[in-house]
């Protein structure tokens, strides 16, 4: 089959999937990053893709296709599970003129999806003309692991320079090989780890996503976002960086607070036995530090039973992120030489004689509730004072980020705070400079 590559500007132009289910899902990411302006046609809808169109990032339409949703698209995709449908979508754009894709149907597609290796602009797509988008996806793989990471932004300056030399330089031999010498490096790098990890040892890899901003994201776990094949991530993890993750990444929610509620951490830990089994790169992507009250324990007990190696790769835990937003140091030589972490579910006091007062230590209570009535009475039995000095971060480093100070005896009046959220209580936080006191006042909820 005689196939011309070509890289379509999409951005603005309108476009219609046909489908709203498991397949339409996978192509969504792809279709989204063009900037293709994206309407959806199906009568169910999952309800990740109703999400999307809650955050308007794309229209719904929830009824089933008819010829006339082709009228004024310049791309169409067929992503359903009918075959009689997607032939139909197929031969009505045909007739229309339009470019046209039926997904894993190769011989109903006027172009198809190749695997896409990304560093910034610069762009190397795979196709094997619909014959074996697994061999596609490997040789991805293995061009993307000897693609150097800063080929983004040293394209950039390329280009910068490049346009310089055309406005200044006349055209001619001089001008031309000055072009090819600026733009002369070596651009393939011989087989190298992958994230720091040995080639063929650990394909899974349980990665802390930090407090929510990319910017705090550690180097190794940003390259391994970038290189996952599948990510299983929380509900907890940001859009932004999961927005890192190359688009034909397969991403799933395994949360369980929104989308898949009802999974279990059994069937987590099957997910990441099964998506192992093929060798693709696996990140279990957990908020804040993967070994914090994050049942990492679980999930390397069944990597290890199945025997597949794994790695965990270490991130900022939610409650540093929280110390910094107050700010205040969790330990102070002054007021505090011991932290506690804990949980809500486990912040209170159940055996006194085993837990002392413990006044010289700052307290860090993960997920505290919205009611926070109880576990004050709890440490004001312990013997804590009214006045032992708190604070409740919600969204810790990120945009919406808001801090509510407050004491011991006033902590249970604490209005509800939007989750995640974080306790700090501790005299420490007594000793916090007053200049940073008069930083953080702007930013805290006003009673």
């Amino acid at each position: 089959m005689n196939l011309q590559p070509v890289f379509l500007k999409l951005a603005g132009r309108p476009g219609l999937l046909v489908g709203a289910g498991n397949v339409a899902l996978e192509k969504l990411n792809t279709l989204l990053s063009s900037g293709v302006r994206l309407r959806v046609i199906a009568p169910e809808v999952k309800a990740e893709i109703r999400a999307l169109a809650a955050e308007g990032k794309i229209v719904l339409v929830e009824r089933k296709f008819t010829p006339d949703d082709l009228e004024g698209n310049f791309v169409v995709i067929a992503a359903t599970d009918d075959p009689e449908v997607n032939a139909t979508v197929y031969r009505e754009s045909v007739e229309r003129g339009i470019l046209v894709n039926s997904v894993d149907d190769p011989p109903h597609c006027d172009f198809y999806f190749g695997s896409v290796v990304r560093r910034g602009d610069l762009q190397v797509a795979i196709s094997t003309a619909g014959e074996s988008p697994s061999v596609a996806q490997q040789l991805r793989r293995e061009i993307d692991e000897r693609l150097p990471e800063d080929l983004g932004p040293w394209l950039l300056e390329i280009g910068r320079l490049r346009r310089e030399i055309l406005a200044t330089h006349p055209a001619g031999e001089e001008r031309k090989a000055l072009l090819h010498r600026i733009a002369k490096r070596r651009i393939l790098q011989p087989e190298r780890r992958v994230a720091g990890t040995q080639a063929g040892t650990a394909n899974v890899f349980l990665v802390g996503a930090g407090p929510g901003d990319p910017d705090l994201l550690t180097v190794k776990a940003q390259r391994l976002i970038e290189r996952a094949d599948v990510i299983l991530h929380d509900d907890l993890v940001t859009p932004d960086i999961l927005a890192l993750a190359r688009p034909h990444a397969e991403i799933v929610n395994v949360g369980k607070r929104c989308g898949m509620k009802n999974i279990t951490q059994e069937e987590i830990n099957s997910l990441l036995v099964s998506y192992s089994a093929d060798h693709r790169i696996v990140v279990r992507l957990k908020s804040g530090d993967p070994l914090i009250f994050g049942r990492a324990a679980e999930e390397m007990t069944a990597l290890g039973e199945a025997g597949i190696q794994f790695e965990v790769v270490p991130g900022i835990t939610a409650a540093f992120a929280a110390a910094a937003a107050i700010p205040c140091s969790l330990t102070d030589r002054h007021a505090a030489s011991n932290v506690i972490f804990s949980t809500g579910h486990h912040a209170k006091s159940h055996n006194e004689a085993a837990i002392p007062e413990r006044e010289d230590a700052t307290r860090i209570v993960y997920m505290p509730g919205r009611d926070l009535t109880l576990l004050a009475l709890e440490w004001l039995h312990e013997g804590l004072p009214a006045e032992f000095p708190c604070a409740i971060v919600s969204h810790a480093a990120r945009p919406e980020q808001q801090v509510q100070r407050t004491t011991l005896g006033e902590l249970g009046k604490a209005r509800a705070t939007s989750s995640p959220s974080l306790l700090i209580a501790g005299w420490a936080l007594q000793e916090s400079p007053d200049s940073a006191l008069v930083h953080v006042a702007n930013r805290e909820l006003q009673g």
